[in-house]
């Protein structure tokens, strides 16, 4: 019932996991960044969370623990009801609701939420069916009696912020100062002025989590000498959003200075190991609310290509790779995201297509596990929640090993279950060209490899789809991938120095076919101190070289358009 425990939440993964303080979210080799010991967190005027904790308060009103409704599904409906109903009697001096409307203010009072409870009585209104992991068919019938007018928000944005209307939004704007030693003006924070999408195209949106609480992540984002933030951060309590960072400008959020250039970057809060609990479903819905509204002001496509996480922004450099951040990893339910961004993932049925996306049914599980602070010990399971992902093999068998991606493992040792190693791993909405098929098995090309997974009909991981397809050009071997687009060295102004990227540690093999995700702009954005004291300081410089966005693995890439053709499948 969606029933949340942040106390108990905060004190389990608050210490567990470390901040983003000792990685390199510019990512721009051209302007390393003296990396400061871990900040300390300043006293950020932070919202108060509307809603808190609704599992304990669910709990003491059955009069049993906490843990059971953690555990027993029927009780945890109980919670559920007997919460609503507690808050109903308040609202009504003692009385319940008469009518299915009469219930809004409760809905409303218990979420904390205009939005939310906009949408349960939306859904209320309109009715619903969906499939059970069991196979189960359940319907809400649609109860005519809820008034359209009803289900409207009345929470108001604060002045200046960009969100769509009645989100609720606020701003607790980020850093952008000196770090405080002021003897070097390439040391501040937290993103580069910038006056997007006048000079550089805004084309993709990268989701993150936080890592850190909520009230944490602004904290730190409010300190120059943390070297990241995002344009909006969102609570998980109940799905409130702040913006940090204009769009126009250029934030320090996805570890590549490409991306981070064309791109805006949202924070969740949550642990991606805590098995989904962290993302709630106010948060989800006030997620894809914000998305749709950037998305259409800014023409991003909305799929897999261009609404991704941040586990799926390539390296920059060979060198890069294995330490790009991995959240929000197997427990962000793409598919559910997707829906509720109006452009829900779907193929063509199942199939035996030579294209695929990749859609687990609600019946697969996938043997994930945590992977915790190397202080924490070992890596453990985590118990009872589905996946957006699927685990590839070397082999048809559920006893070979998983595939071994060259930056995760050099020594060319197996990949692992373990959460943080993505190089094995492919999740819902990513298209693949299927690279063989063997009984319910199938193969895909990924980073150069064969990747197996099952597929069968009892418990499908993909379905048929179709996708223009990407290719080495007759004749030649293999062709380089690369982390970003950037100008031949040739192509910059004298007074900016040439930054050009070196291909990666993957290849396109002559045979192999890859997803096209679109023509990418060949850009890079330079700049270097905080006041423009440089010539030509915070200037776009532009290539001629054509380059292709692809979903190499993982992760997407880069190929140059001249290295390649297209073939439609």
């Amino acid at each position: 019932m969606n029933l949340t425990d942040m106390s108990a939440l905060r004190a389990a993964w608050g210490k567990t996991h470390a901040d983003d303080s000792t990685g390199d979210a510019r990512g721009d080799a051209s302007r390393p960044l003296t990396i400061a010991p871990a900040a300390t967190p300043k006293a950020a005027a932070v919202p108060t969370a509307a809603k808190d904790d609704t599992l304990p308060r669910a709990a003491g009103l059955l009069g049993v623990p906490a843990s059971t409704l953690r555990s027993n599904p029927a009780q945890n409906v109980r919670g559920g009801a007997v919460l609503l109903a507690a808050q109903a009697r308040q609202l009504g001096h003692g009385a319940l609701p008469t009518t299915v409307a009469g219930w809004y203010p409760a809905v409303k009072a218990l979420t904390g939420s205009d939005e939310y409870a906009a949408d349960t009585f939306d859904v209320i209104r309109t009715g619903a069916t969906r499939t059970t992991a069991e196979g189960q068919s359940i319907t809400l019938p649609a109860d005519q009696s809820v008034p359209a007018s009803l289900a409207t928000s009345t929470a108001t944005n604060q002045a200046g912020t960009e969100c769509p209307p009645r989100l609720g939004c606020d701003f607790v704007p980020a850093a952008y100062a000196l770090d405080g030693d002021g003897t070097d003006k390439g040391n501040y924070g937290n993103y580069d002025l910038a006056n997007r999408p006048k000079d550089e195209r805004i084309n993709t949106i990268v989701i993150h989590d936080t890592e850190v609480t909520y009230a944490k992540t602004l904290s730190l984002f409010q300190d120059p000498a943390h070297y990241a933030a995002s344009n909006y951060v969102i609570r998980s309590a109940d799905g409130h959003v702040t913006q940090a960072v204009a769009t126009k400008n250029v934030v320090w959020h996805a570890g590549n200075w490409y991306v981070n250039s064309h791109s805006l970057g949202i924070e969740h809060e949550g642990f991606a190991d805590a098995g989904g609990t962290w993302y709630t479903e106010e948060m989800y819905r006030s997620s894809a609310r914000l998305v749709r509204y950037l998305a259409a002001r800014f023409n991003v496509p909305l799929d897999r290509q261009h609404i991704y996480g941040h586990d799926n922004v390539p390296g920059l450099t060979a060198g890069g790779v294995s330490g790009m951040h991995w959240d929000p990893a197997a427990y962000w339910n793409w598919q559910h995201y997707f829906e509720l961004l109006g452009a829900p993932l779907h193929g063509l049925g199942y199939g035996r297509s030579s294209v695929v996306m990749i859609l687990p049914s609600a019946r697969r599980t996938e043997p994930l596990m945590s992977c915790p602070d190397p202080t924490q010990g070992p890596s453990v399971p985590i118990p009872g929640t589905g996946t957006s992902m699927v685990q590839l093999h070397t082999a048809p068998s559920a006893t070979a090993p998983l595939i071994s991606d060259p930056a995760l493992h050099p020594d060319g040792s197996a990949g692992t279950t373990r959460n943080c190693d993505w190089g094995d791993k492919a999740a819902a909405g990513q298209i693949y060209s299927v690279a063989d098929r063997q009984g319910d098995w199938t193969a895909i090309w990924y980073d150069g490899l064969e990747g197996w997974f099952q597929d069968s009909r009892q418990a499908p991981a993909a379905v048929q789809t179709h996708a223009v397809l990407v290719t080495p050009k007759q004749g030649l071997a293999s062709v380089p991938v690369y982390g970003g687009a950037y100008p031949n060295a040739d192509e910059y102004p004298s007074a900016i120095p040439a930054h050009t990227v070196a291909p990666l540690q993957y290849t396109l093999k002559a045979g192999q076919e890859y997803a096209f995700g679109g023509v990418a702009p060949t850009e890079y954005y330079y700049a270097q101190t905080i006041d423009n004291s440089l010539p030509m300081d915070h200037t776009v410089v532009r290539g001629k070289t054509v380059f292709y966005q692809i979903q190499l693995g993982h992760r997407v890439a880069f190929v140059k358009a001249s290295d390649v053709r297209l073939t439609a499948a």
